[in-house]
């Protein structure tokens, strides 16, 4: 069927504007303002979700750093990121504006409406890209401190889990020492104090912060170890103080019989030697059964602690015993070998005093060594010690030679020898290094 000519001119302008309406302005000029201003439009776009990704990732740092830095820099940071953030709001703000205030897509936009649209959104693109810059210069800045939370972050997890397991096990190891017939009370109470810090462990880091957490869970390792590790030993430590009871008893018994033989030795020095030789020696028969018998009571006190399971006490008390006889023991050692020393001294001195004098000579050749003469700090304190020897040889004259005042004067003088010559060789010594 043919149509009327009029309606066919008609759709003529339709089928050549390509279906639409839009008005074809200012010619081929006002569609490059429009590409133009879309262009803007688009990469200010862009630059708005860089800067909008950007800010997203760099708000997961600062709440990572905030969640473990609790120090001034920690708190700046989250500062600074604030004032940042404020920026980004402004230029933000800016571009939505921008693309909100001109329609690119209008049939009727104006050649001079897309030119003022597309110098708006260069603008906003232009502040979006310098914030982006200043946010990422930001970023950059916060690498010490985001690597350092990460890091305890990371520490976070795996703390918690050993502290958790340490104290599984110190339960394991105290259950172990109970079936033996061990009681372990005071590492039952120590174990029972560590668990409020459990607790604490459980509800985590978000409550009671990573730092603090992560010391909690050090400290809660520590003791926990601490307590696994003396369960353990517990039957060592009991046959241990099982054994010393019965050592330190055996001991006991042979020293009461070994002081009885100091009144007899003392007797002899009385007899052949003078009162300067024997007379500290006078209250030792008496100090030793003293010491003996408070060993003994110290004994029985050990083995009721330790019958109690007091280990501590126990362990305490046989230092106190080990003690006392080891007082005891110098002491009655201490007459026999005056007795020895004296009897040697008074059958041939000579000995004792070519040996004194064989330890000065020594001295005197090394601070000779290398010199003419020698130097006074070493000089002064050999030529007292050749006096001195020589008024203790003179000592030994007389019905009654005062023979431990003798031997006493010649080891002070074998004692400073030796030590002069420790100072000469320290002194050379240093000056070679």
């Amino acid at each position: 069927m043919l149509l009327p000519v009029p309606l066919v001119l008609a759709a003529l302008p339709a089928a050549f504007a390509g279906g639409g309406t839009r008005r074809w302005f200012g010619g081929r000029g006002g569609e490059n303002e429009r590409a133009e201003a879309q262009a803007a439009k688009d990469a200010a776009a862009e630059a708005f979700y860089d800067l909008d990704t950007a800010q997203r990732d760099l708000r997961i740092s600062i709440e990572t750093i905030n969640a473990v830095d609790s120090s001034s820099r920690g708190r700046k940071a989250a500062e600074d990121f604030a004032a940042l953030g404020r920026r980004i709001d402004e230029v933000s703000h800016a571009y939505i504006t921008a693309v909100d205030s001109h329609d690119l897509d209008r049939d009727d936009l104006e050649p001079a409406v897309a030119s003022r649209a597309r110098t708006e959104l260069t603008r906003a693109k232009d502040d979006l890209v310098r914030v982006k810059g200043e946010l990422d210069r930001f970023a950059q800045g916060l690498g010490p401190l985001l690597g350092s939370a990460e890091t305890q972050l990371a520490r976070l997890a795996p703390a918690v889990e050993r502290a958790r397991q340490a104290l599984l096990a110190a339960s394991n190891a105290l259950d172990t020492v109970r079936a033996s017939g061990l009681r372990a009370d005071e590492l039952a109470a120590r174990l029972a104090a560590l668990a409020p810090e459990l607790t604490k462990l459980n509800q985590g880091a978000g409550k009671h912060g990573v730092p603090e957490t992560l010391q909690r869970a050090d400290v809660v390792l520590r003791d926990a170890e601490a307590v696994r590790t003396e369960a353990e030993r517990l039957p060592e430590r009991a046959a241990e103080i099982d054994r010393r009871l019965v050592s330190l008893r055996t001991r006991a018994q042979a020293l009461t019989t070994r002081a009885g033989s100091v009144e007899p030795v003392l007797s002899d020095l009385r007899r052949r030697f003078s009162a300067a030789c024997w007379q500290d020696l006078q209250p030792v028969p008496e100090q030793a059964a003293v010491n003996v018998r408070q060993a003994e009571e110290k004994l029985a006190e050990a083995a009721k602690a330790r019958d109690e399971q007091r280990w501590a006490d126990a362990t305490s008390r046989l230092s106190t015993v080990r003690a006392l006889l080891n007082a005891t023991d110098e002491a009655v050692s201490a007459a026999g070998d005056r007795l020895q020393q004296l009897n040697a001294v008074a059958k041939d001195p000579q000995q004792e005093i070519e040996r004194t004098r064989f330890a000065v000579r020594d001295a005197q050749r090394l601070a000779m060594a290398g010199r003419h003469t020698p130097d006074p700090r070493h000089a002064r304190p050999l030529d007292d010690s050749v006096a001195r020897l020589e008024r203790a040889i003179a000592g030994l004259e007389g019905r009654h030679p005062d023979y431990w005042h003798f031997l006493t004067e010649t080891e002070a003088v074998r004692q400073t020898a030796a030590r002069v010559v420790s100072d000469i060789r320290e002194e050379r010594g240093g000056v070679q290094g």
